[in-house]
């Protein structure tokens, strides 16, 4: 949110711009242990962006009703269409740098600009080819599923541009684990009517953002220093395998130690989880295992939390780097 020196909320912008480009330059990236992505053609770079301006300059706008130093709305959204086909780079927070450094070079009485974009994500589709299935590089499939995105606020400074703050992040991962997961242990009194389980199916909707030490490190796309939003959607899937969690709670946190282990260029990571597991209709057949379950009603249990490097080290996190590997569930030992 932008603020003027006084601590005034002062800012207006548009939403909702929505940029399909063709080509853009390719990423590359090496693998992790977690996982296989190693970078995007970018055949499609495609975002939803939310873009906004604010400043001493434009306060005369809302209390004179002087529209003289005002940038239309419709006009920010041509800015932003235009600078998405001469953007030269290959990932989202380059893409949201280059245009917010234009923009602040074109109209020099803006002093600061908070802006986000939300990939689109578009998949290829396999075809028949002479040897087989093939990605067709021509046709892809609109995913409606989780996405990268990337925000940050930048300010005019007598230094220059300067970025005052930066986050990139990962929305809308949607997870069940059909068993491994317990709750148990927890504050019981009169107001409690919460069975205990031990070994319950855990649906979560978790979004994570991640900050660089260096912001760069996001804008130019560098081999060994980006981290793309797929690789740490990949690495929380295999801790979400891997650990037998009491909650959601020891969940991220293991999320996050091995993602600032992994990515050492990160500085802090950042997690809002909300628990959507289902409500049993009929239990697991001790034959089968079968079992039937329905959606859960509302209200909704939510976690937030976030971590920086120093917690590697923090003895009550106990963290254990091999702790990714497929061996035997980890987890607090069940009674």
């Amino acid at each position: 949110m932008l603020h003027l020196r006084n601590g005034r909320t002062l800012y207006y912008g548009k939403g909702d711009v929505l940029t399909y480009r063709t080509y853009a330059a390719p990423l590359e990236v090496p693998a992790i242990p977690e996982s296989a992505y190693a970078g995007d053609r970018n055949v499609l770079f495609a975002h939803n962006v939310t873009f906004a301006v604010g400043g001493e300059s434009l306060l005369t706008s809302f209390s004179e009703g002087d529209n003289g130093r005002v940038v239309a709305t419709d006009s920010m959204k041509n800015f932003i269409l235009r600078h998405a086909a001469s953007y030269e780079g290959s990932t989202t927070e380059g893409f949201l740098a280059y245009v917010a450094e234009a923009f602040f070079a074109k109209y020099p009485h803006v002093a600061a600009i908070e802006l986000r974009g939300d990939r689109i994500p578009f998949l290829p589709l396999s075809v028949l080819g002479d040897g087989g299935p093939q990605e067709s590089g021509l046709v892809y499939r609109r995913s409606h599923n989780e996405h990268g995105h990337a925000a940050m606020t930048l300010v005019r400074s007598p230094e220059g541009i300067e970025t005052a703050e930066q986050w990139s992040g990962l929305s809308d991962l949607q997870l069940i684990k059909v068993s491994g997961s317990s709750f148990y242990g927890f504050v019981r009194d009169e107001y409690t009517t919460l069975p205990e389980t031990f070994d319950r199916p855990l649906f979560i909707f978790l979004d994570i953002q991640w900050r660089y030490a260096d912001p760069e490190d996001a804008r130019d796309g560098a081999p060994g220093r980006y981290v793309p939003a797929e690789q740490v959607r990949d690495l929380a899937q295999q801790a979400f395998h891997v650990y037998d969690s009491p909650s959601i709670q020891y969940l991220i946190a293991r999320i996050g130690l091995h993602l600032l282990d992994r990515f050492p260029q990160l500085a802090e990571v950042r997690f809002e989880s909300n628990n959507r597991t289902w409500e049993t209709v009929a239990d697991r057949g001790p034959a089968t295992g079968a079992a039937v379950y329905t959606e859960p009603r509302p209200p909704f249990g939510f976690q937030g939390f976030a971590m920086t490097r120093e917690d590697l080290a923090d003895p009550r996190f106990a963290f254990d780097r091999q702790g990714l590997l497929p061996q035997t569930a980890k987890g607090i030992a069940r009674p």
